[in-house]
Protein backbone atom coordinates (compact mmCIF):
# COMPACT_ATOMS: atom_id res chain seq x y z
CA UNK A 1 0.00 0.00 0.00
CA UNK A 2 1.31 3.44 -0.94
CA UNK A 3 1.79 5.70 2.12
CA UNK A 4 -0.92 8.32 2.64
CA UNK A 5 1.70 11.10 2.45
CA UNK A 6 2.70 9.98 -1.04
CA UNK A 7 -0.93 9.89 -2.15
CA UNK A 8 -1.60 13.37 -0.78
CA UNK A 9 1.56 14.90 -2.26
CA UNK A 10 0.83 13.32 -5.65
CA UNK A 11 -2.74 14.62 -5.67
CA UNK A 12 -1.52 18.07 -4.61
CA UNK A 13 0.96 18.07 -7.48
CA UNK A 14 -1.85 17.19 -9.89
CA UNK A 15 -4.03 19.99 -8.53
CA UNK A 16 -1.24 22.48 -9.17
CA UNK A 17 -0.81 21.19 -12.72
CA UNK A 18 -4.52 21.56 -13.35
CA UNK A 19 -4.32 25.29 -12.65
CA UNK A 20 -1.34 25.80 -14.97
CA UNK A 21 -1.30 26.67 -18.66
CA UNK A 22 0.35 23.41 -19.68
CA UNK A 23 -1.04 21.57 -22.71
CA UNK A 24 -3.85 19.09 -22.11
CA UNK A 25 -1.61 16.21 -23.26
CA UNK A 26 0.95 17.02 -20.54
CA UNK A 27 -1.71 17.17 -17.84
CA UNK A 28 -3.27 13.87 -18.91
CA UNK A 29 0.22 12.36 -18.89
CA UNK A 30 0.62 13.51 -15.30
CA UNK A 31 -2.65 11.72 -14.43
CA UNK A 32 -1.54 8.38 -15.91
CA UNK A 33 1.91 8.78 -14.33
CA UNK A 34 0.17 9.26 -10.98
CA UNK A 35 -2.00 6.18 -11.52
CA UNK A 36 1.07 4.00 -12.13
CA UNK A 37 2.82 5.52 -9.10
CA UNK A 38 -0.08 5.11 -6.67
CA UNK A 39 -1.72 1.86 -7.78
CA UNK A 40 -0.45 -1.74 -8.01
CA UNK A 41 -0.85 -1.86 -11.80
CA UNK A 42 1.96 -1.46 -14.32
CA UNK A 43 0.01 0.40 -17.04
CA UNK A 44 -2.47 3.28 -17.08
CA UNK A 45 -4.23 5.18 -19.84
CA UNK A 46 -6.67 8.03 -20.38
CA UNK A 47 -8.94 7.71 -23.40
CA UNK A 48 -11.02 10.67 -24.54
CA UNK A 49 -14.12 10.34 -26.71
CA UNK A 50 -13.95 12.23 -29.99
CA UNK A 51 -16.62 14.83 -30.67
CA UNK A 52 -18.55 12.39 -32.82
CA UNK A 53 -18.51 9.96 -29.86
CA UNK A 54 -17.45 7.14 -32.18
CA UNK A 55 -13.94 6.42 -30.89
CA UNK A 56 -11.90 6.63 -27.72
CA UNK A 57 -8.72 8.45 -28.65
CA UNK A 58 -5.61 7.81 -26.62
CA UNK A 59 -4.86 10.95 -24.58
CA UNK A 60 -1.97 9.61 -22.51
CA UNK A 61 -0.40 6.33 -21.38
CA UNK A 62 2.17 5.43 -18.74
CA UNK A 63 4.03 2.33 -17.61
CA UNK A 64 4.57 -0.90 -19.50
CA UNK A 65 3.78 -0.82 -23.20
CA UNK A 66 3.34 2.97 -23.27
CA UNK A 67 5.64 3.27 -26.29
CA UNK A 68 3.75 0.65 -28.32
CA UNK A 69 1.07 1.70 -30.78
CA UNK A 70 -2.18 1.91 -28.77
CA UNK A 71 -5.14 -0.32 -29.47
CA UNK A 72 -8.25 1.35 -30.82
CA UNK A 73 -11.50 1.21 -28.85
CA UNK A 74 -15.00 2.28 -29.75
CA UNK A 75 -17.98 2.56 -27.38
CA UNK A 76 -19.13 -0.96 -26.56
CA UNK A 77 -15.84 -2.56 -27.66
CA UNK A 78 -13.62 -4.18 -25.02
CA UNK A 79 -13.74 -3.29 -21.35
CA UNK A 80 -12.85 0.35 -22.01
CA UNK A 81 -15.54 0.62 -24.67
CA UNK A 82 -18.04 -1.04 -22.32
CA UNK A 83 -17.31 1.58 -19.65
CA UNK A 84 -17.71 4.37 -22.22
CA UNK A 85 -21.02 2.96 -23.45
CA UNK A 86 -22.60 2.32 -20.04
CA UNK A 87 -20.92 4.95 -17.84
CA UNK A 88 -20.19 2.35 -15.16
CA UNK A 89 -17.01 1.22 -13.42
CA UNK A 90 -15.44 -2.05 -14.59
CA UNK A 91 -13.57 -3.85 -11.81
CA UNK A 92 -12.08 -7.04 -13.25
CA UNK A 93 -10.08 -9.47 -11.16
CA UNK A 94 -9.25 -11.88 -14.00
CA UNK A 95 -9.49 -10.80 -17.63
CA UNK A 96 -9.44 -14.40 -18.82
CA UNK A 97 -12.81 -14.95 -17.15
CA UNK A 98 -14.47 -11.78 -18.49
CA UNK A 99 -16.10 -11.84 -21.93
CA UNK A 100 -15.76 -8.07 -22.35
CA UNK A 101 -11.98 -8.16 -22.49
CA UNK A 102 -10.48 -7.40 -25.92
CA UNK A 103 -7.21 -9.21 -26.61
CA UNK A 104 -4.50 -7.25 -28.42
CA UNK A 105 -1.56 -9.08 -29.93
CA UNK A 106 0.85 -6.15 -30.05
CA UNK A 107 -0.07 -3.97 -27.10
CA UNK A 108 3.28 -4.60 -25.38
CA UNK A 109 2.00 -5.49 -21.90
CA UNK A 110 -0.06 -8.17 -20.17
CA UNK A 111 -3.48 -7.49 -18.64
CA UNK A 112 -4.96 -9.94 -16.14
CA UNK A 113 -6.71 -7.52 -13.79
CA UNK A 114 -8.12 -4.12 -14.56
CA UNK A 115 -9.98 -1.14 -13.13
CA UNK A 116 -11.59 1.24 -15.64
CA UNK A 117 -13.74 4.19 -14.63
CA UNK A 118 -15.76 6.66 -16.74
CA UNK A 119 -14.88 10.33 -16.94
CA UNK A 120 -18.28 11.97 -16.55
CA UNK A 121 -19.21 15.55 -17.41
CA UNK A 122 -22.81 16.76 -17.03
CA UNK A 123 -23.90 13.14 -16.83
CA UNK A 124 -22.24 12.17 -20.12
CA UNK A 125 -19.12 10.06 -20.59
CA UNK A 126 -16.24 12.09 -22.07
CA UNK A 127 -13.53 9.46 -21.59
CA UNK A 128 -12.19 6.52 -19.59
CA UNK A 129 -9.33 6.23 -17.11
CA UNK A 130 -8.00 2.71 -16.68
CA UNK A 131 -5.16 0.94 -14.94
CA UNK A 132 -4.14 -2.70 -15.32
CA UNK A 133 -1.81 -5.30 -13.84
CA UNK A 134 -0.21 -8.44 -15.32
CA UNK A 135 -1.47 -10.67 -12.50
CA UNK A 136 -5.04 -11.44 -11.38
CA UNK A 137 -6.59 -9.98 -8.22
CA UNK A 138 -4.17 -7.06 -8.13
CA UNK A 139 -6.67 -4.37 -7.13
CA UNK A 140 -8.73 -3.76 -4.02
CA UNK A 141 -11.84 -1.67 -3.37
CA UNK A 142 -9.53 1.06 -2.03
CA UNK A 143 -7.67 1.08 -5.34
CA UNK A 144 -10.96 1.46 -7.21
CA UNK A 145 -11.83 4.45 -5.01
CA UNK A 146 -8.46 6.06 -5.81
CA UNK A 147 -8.96 5.59 -9.56
CA UNK A 148 -12.38 7.24 -9.21
CA UNK A 149 -10.77 10.14 -7.34
CA UNK A 150 -8.19 10.59 -10.11
CA UNK A 151 -10.97 10.46 -12.70
CA UNK A 152 -13.07 13.08 -10.91
CA UNK A 153 -10.13 15.47 -10.71
CA UNK A 154 -9.37 14.97 -14.41
CA UNK A 155 -12.79 15.88 -15.85
CA UNK A 156 -12.66 19.67 -15.24
CA UNK A 157 -9.39 20.07 -17.13
CA UNK A 158 -10.74 18.03 -20.06
CA UNK A 159 -13.87 20.20 -20.11
CA UNK A 160 -11.80 23.37 -20.05
CA UNK A 161 -9.56 22.16 -22.83
CA UNK A 162 -12.56 21.11 -24.94
CA UNK A 163 -14.02 24.62 -24.72
CA UNK A 164 -10.71 26.30 -25.53
CA UNK A 165 -9.88 24.04 -28.44
CA UNK A 166 -13.34 23.51 -29.91
CA UNK A 167 -12.94 26.19 -32.57
CA UNK A 168 -9.39 25.13 -33.46
CA UNK A 169 -9.60 21.33 -33.56
CA UNK A 170 -10.53 19.01 -36.40
CA UNK A 171 -13.43 16.86 -35.20
CA UNK A 172 -12.35 13.78 -37.11
CA UNK A 173 -8.66 13.48 -36.18
CA UNK A 174 -8.41 15.71 -33.09
CA UNK A 175 -5.46 17.46 -34.72
CA UNK A 176 -5.58 21.25 -34.87
CA UNK A 177 -7.40 22.61 -37.91
CA UNK A 178 -6.32 25.01 -40.63
CA UNK A 179 -7.54 28.08 -38.69
CA UNK A 180 -4.86 27.33 -36.11
CA UNK A 181 -2.01 26.86 -38.58
CA UNK A 182 -0.87 30.28 -39.79
CA UNK A 183 -1.15 32.17 -36.48
CA UNK A 184 0.75 29.42 -34.68
CA UNK A 185 3.30 29.09 -37.49
CA UNK A 186 3.99 32.83 -37.42
CA UNK A 187 4.39 32.69 -33.65
CA UNK A 188 6.84 29.77 -33.87
CA UNK A 189 8.89 31.58 -36.53
CA UNK A 190 8.99 34.70 -34.35
CA UNK A 191 10.09 32.68 -31.30
CA UNK A 192 12.76 30.85 -33.28
CA UNK A 193 14.16 34.20 -34.40
CA UNK A 194 14.16 35.68 -30.90
CA UNK A 195 15.76 32.61 -29.30
CA UNK A 196 18.04 31.73 -32.20
CA UNK A 197 16.73 28.14 -32.03
CA UNK A 198 16.02 25.75 -34.91
CA UNK A 199 12.53 25.28 -36.25
CA UNK A 200 11.28 22.88 -38.92
CA UNK A 201 7.99 21.69 -40.32
CA UNK A 202 6.82 18.51 -42.00
CA UNK A 203 4.10 18.48 -44.65
CA UNK A 204 2.61 14.97 -44.58
CA UNK A 205 0.12 13.63 -47.09
CA UNK A 206 -1.56 10.21 -47.05
CA UNK A 207 -0.77 8.33 -50.24
CA UNK A 208 -3.69 7.07 -52.34
CA UNK A 209 -6.38 8.34 -49.94
CA UNK A 210 -8.75 9.00 -52.86
CA UNK A 211 -8.34 5.42 -54.00
CA UNK A 212 -9.05 4.14 -50.49
CA UNK A 213 -12.23 6.25 -50.32
CA UNK A 214 -13.35 5.07 -53.75
CA UNK A 215 -12.69 1.39 -52.99
CA UNK A 216 -13.95 1.09 -49.43
CA UNK A 217 -15.99 4.22 -48.75
CA UNK A 218 -15.39 7.44 -46.88
CA UNK A 219 -15.91 5.86 -43.45
CA UNK A 220 -12.83 3.69 -44.03
CA UNK A 221 -10.90 6.68 -45.36
CA UNK A 222 -11.84 8.65 -42.24
CA UNK A 223 -10.58 5.83 -40.04
CA UNK A 224 -7.28 5.84 -41.93
CA UNK A 225 -6.94 9.56 -41.24
CA UNK A 226 -7.65 8.99 -37.55
CA UNK A 227 -5.11 6.17 -37.28
CA UNK A 228 -2.41 8.15 -39.05
CA UNK A 229 -3.01 11.22 -36.86
CA UNK A 230 -2.76 9.08 -33.74
CA UNK A 231 0.35 7.35 -35.10
CA UNK A 232 2.03 10.74 -35.55
CA UNK A 233 0.98 12.02 -32.12
CA UNK A 234 2.20 8.93 -30.33
CA UNK A 235 5.70 9.42 -31.78
CA UNK A 236 5.90 13.19 -31.40
CA UNK A 237 7.51 15.29 -28.72
CA UNK A 238 5.00 17.22 -26.61
CA UNK A 239 6.39 20.46 -28.09
CA UNK A 240 5.26 19.46 -31.57
CA UNK A 241 1.85 20.53 -32.89
CA UNK A 242 -0.08 18.47 -35.43
CA UNK A 243 -2.41 20.33 -37.79
CA UNK A 244 -4.79 18.86 -40.34
CA UNK A 245 -4.60 21.21 -43.28
CA UNK A 246 -7.43 19.53 -45.16
CA UNK A 247 -8.15 16.29 -46.99
CA UNK A 248 -5.31 13.87 -46.31
CA UNK A 249 -2.69 16.54 -45.56
CA UNK A 250 -1.18 17.28 -42.15
CA UNK A 251 1.48 19.73 -41.00
CA UNK A 252 3.71 19.00 -38.01
CA UNK A 253 5.37 22.01 -36.35
CA UNK A 254 8.69 21.02 -34.75
CA UNK A 255 10.28 23.83 -32.70
CA UNK A 256 13.63 23.63 -30.91
CA UNK A 257 14.72 20.49 -32.73
CA UNK A 258 18.08 20.19 -34.56
CA UNK A 259 17.76 19.60 -38.31
CA UNK A 260 19.45 16.18 -38.12
CA UNK A 261 16.92 15.08 -35.47
CA UNK A 262 14.04 16.31 -37.63
CA UNK A 263 15.36 14.27 -40.56
CA UNK A 264 15.72 11.16 -38.38
CA UNK A 265 12.21 11.64 -37.00
CA UNK A 266 10.67 12.01 -40.47
CA UNK A 267 12.47 8.93 -41.77
CA UNK A 268 11.45 6.84 -38.75
CA UNK A 269 7.84 8.06 -38.89
CA UNK A 270 7.52 7.18 -42.57
CA UNK A 271 9.05 3.74 -42.06
CA UNK A 272 7.05 2.87 -38.94
CA UNK A 273 3.72 3.65 -40.61
CA UNK A 274 4.58 1.73 -43.78
CA UNK A 275 5.60 -1.31 -41.74
CA UNK A 276 2.46 -1.41 -39.58
CA UNK A 277 -0.76 -2.38 -41.42
CA UNK A 278 -3.84 -0.46 -40.32
CA UNK A 279 -6.86 -2.56 -39.34
CA UNK A 280 -9.72 -0.28 -40.36
CA UNK A 281 -12.60 -2.75 -40.07
CA UNK A 282 -13.19 -6.46 -39.69
CA UNK A 283 -12.46 -7.03 -43.38
CA UNK A 284 -10.30 -4.06 -44.35
CA UNK A 285 -6.59 -3.92 -43.53
CA UNK A 286 -4.35 -1.57 -45.50
CA UNK A 287 -0.72 -0.57 -45.66
CA UNK A 288 -0.83 3.21 -45.47
CA UNK A 289 2.15 5.31 -46.52
CA UNK A 290 3.04 8.99 -46.34
CA UNK A 291 4.71 11.42 -48.69
CA UNK A 292 6.59 13.91 -46.52
CA UNK A 293 8.06 17.31 -47.32
CA UNK A 294 10.57 18.63 -44.79
CA UNK A 295 11.54 22.30 -44.55
CA UNK A 296 14.03 23.87 -42.11
CA UNK A 297 13.38 27.50 -41.26
CA UNK A 298 16.01 29.99 -42.39
CA UNK A 299 16.55 33.12 -40.27
CA UNK A 300 14.50 36.04 -41.59
CA UNK A 301 12.27 33.67 -43.60
CA UNK A 302 8.57 34.42 -43.49
CA UNK A 303 6.14 31.78 -42.24
CA UNK A 304 4.27 31.55 -45.53
CA UNK A 305 7.45 30.92 -47.49
CA UNK A 306 8.43 28.12 -45.12
CA UNK A 307 5.01 26.53 -45.57
CA UNK A 308 5.25 26.79 -49.36
CA UNK A 309 8.69 25.18 -49.38
CA UNK A 310 7.42 22.22 -47.33
CA UNK A 311 4.42 21.89 -49.64
CA UNK A 312 6.65 21.85 -52.73
CA UNK A 313 8.92 19.23 -51.17
CA UNK A 314 5.88 17.05 -50.35
CA UNK A 315 4.74 17.28 -53.98
CA UNK A 316 8.22 16.23 -55.08
CA UNK A 317 7.89 13.20 -52.79
CA UNK A 318 4.63 12.33 -54.54
CA UNK A 319 6.20 12.72 -57.95
CA UNK A 320 9.22 10.66 -56.88
CA UNK A 321 7.12 7.58 -56.15
CA UNK A 322 5.44 8.32 -52.77
CA UNK A 323 6.33 6.75 -49.39
CA UNK A 324 9.38 8.97 -49.10
CA UNK A 325 10.79 12.08 -47.43
CA UNK A 326 11.94 15.02 -49.53
CA UNK A 327 13.90 17.93 -48.05
CA UNK A 328 12.94 21.36 -49.33
CA UNK A 329 15.38 23.47 -51.26
CA UNK A 330 17.08 26.16 -49.12
CA UNK A 331 15.14 29.36 -48.75
CA UNK A 332 15.98 32.14 -51.20
CA UNK A 333 15.63 35.36 -49.24
CA UNK A 334 15.58 38.89 -50.51
CA UNK A 335 18.98 40.56 -50.05
CA UNK A 336 19.13 43.37 -47.49
CA UNK A 337 18.26 46.78 -48.91
CA UNK A 338 21.29 48.95 -49.80
CA UNK A 339 21.99 51.87 -47.49
CA UNK A 340 20.20 55.07 -48.31
CA UNK A 341 22.11 57.69 -50.32
CA UNK A 342 24.48 59.77 -48.25
CA UNK A 343 24.85 57.23 -45.44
Amino acid sequence: MVPAKVVLSTLLGLTQKFTSDEPLEDILQAVTDAAVRLLPGDHASVRVLNDARTELLCGARSGEGATHHPMVFRPGEGVIGWVAEHGWVAYIQDSEADHRFKVGGSQGFTVRSLVAVPLLSAGKVVGVLSTSAPEPNAFTAEDEALVLLLANTTVPIIDRARLERLALVDDLTQAYNDRYLLPRLRDEVEQAGKRATPFSILMLDLDHLKRLNHTHGFDIGDRALQRVAEHIRQRSDTRYKLVRRGGGTFVLLMPQTPPESVQAFADALRASLAEQPLHLSEDVTVTQTLSIGLAHWAPEERAMMLLQRADTAMKHAKQGGRDRVEVAEPAVLDPPAPPASGE
